[in-house]
């Protein structure tokens, strides 16, 4: 069945760019932006309504968060990057103001209790945990794009330097989207084959930090980051369209999962119609599974220290 998207922050750099790469995919029906700035979130529908009768037959709209009331899936990506000299908290707390004040919209919009909240907005995990707990949604209807853009980041960035198809290589950044992810590389393989056998150690260092590093870089020359950060949307929203049992690092609430619970941080999930179908216990190294649990104290301390 055709599902309608809303975006809400589609007026900015990676709402428009998500909505670009859905418009492209040509899987979901509709495609609503929603921005607190409304001439640009028009701006941007009409852009993409000038060139959908060349991409996909589509309903492209924007208007306000009232008329996500119908949605299947809203995508989540308003949100506001750290001023000068603003600490990371300041910044956190100054985020999850805006992002309560979109939930309430949400809340008096009578969004449907079946549609699926899908946060793109930084910090992902913690605002993930609170979408769930501030509207009381099902968990199983609420994700964040979590590492699947660290992950594309980390999986490109190897097939570069190693010189092989980016498609065929499968590797993994888990834990928090933040200073606290780490790489799987128990997992990693291209085409079967064992990653950890194919580069040494230093190397395996250097790919990691460079993916650390990506958004930072992507930052300082261009501005920000679109095109990964849209394609990487579109990977999990045609994920749920075509409920097609794909399995991403998105952001879920833990239930029991190496011990955590309540966390939202990323393990390989299985995504589907219904949302979140099941987040597996993918078997870690010992260093790997202390990094997970470092990661989920990391995030319990910033949602403790919330204002």
């Amino acid at each position: 069945m055709p599902i309608k998207i809303s975006i809400i922050g589609g007026g900015g750099r990676v709402g428009s760019n998500a909505a670009y790469a859905l418009q492209l995919g040509g899987i979901v029906r509709g495609i609503h932006l929603v921005d607190a700035n409304e001439d640009l979130a028009q701006g941007e529908a009409l852009d993409l309504l000038h060139g959908s009768s060349i991409a996909a037959d589509q309903l492209i709209t924007a208007g306000p968060a009232s008329q996500a009331a119908d949605a299947d899936v809203v995508c989540i990506t308003a949100g506001s990057r750290r001023k000068p000299d603003e600490s990371r908290l300041d910044l956190i707390n100054r985020n999850v103001s805006i992002f309560k004040s979109i939930l309430e919209e949400l809340r008096t919009s009578r969004l449907d209790k079946n549609a699926i909240i899908f946060v793109v907005s930084n910090p992902v995990d913690i605002l993930t945990r609170l979408a769930i707990e501030h509207l009381g949604w099902d968990p199983a209807r609420v994700m964040g794009l979590g590492t699947v853009l660290d992950t594309a980041r980390f999986r490109s960035l190897i097939a570069a330097e190693m010189k092989l198809p980016p498609t065929q290589v499968k590797a993994m950044i888990l834990g928090e989207h933040g200073d606290s992810m780490f790489p799987a590389w128990s997992t990693a393989t291209v085409a079967g084959m064992s990653l950890t056998k194919m580069m040494d150690v230093s190397k395996q260092i250097d790919l990691f930090k460079r993916t650390q590093g990506s958004g930072a870089e992507v930052i300082r020359r261009k501005g920000g980051a679109g095109y990964a950060v849209g394609v990487s949307i579109a990977e999990v929203i045609h994920a749920i369209a075509l409920d097609r049992g794909a399995i991403l690092p998105v952001s879920t609430r833990m239930n029991g999962h190496h011990g955590l619970k309540g966390t939202c941080l990323s393990l390989p999930t299985t995504v589907g119609r219904g949302g979140v179908v099941h987040a597996h216990e993918v078997e870690l190294w010992p260093k790997e599974a202390s990094s997970l649990r470092a990661s989920a104290a990391a995030l319990d301390e910033t949602w403790k220290s919330l204002a």
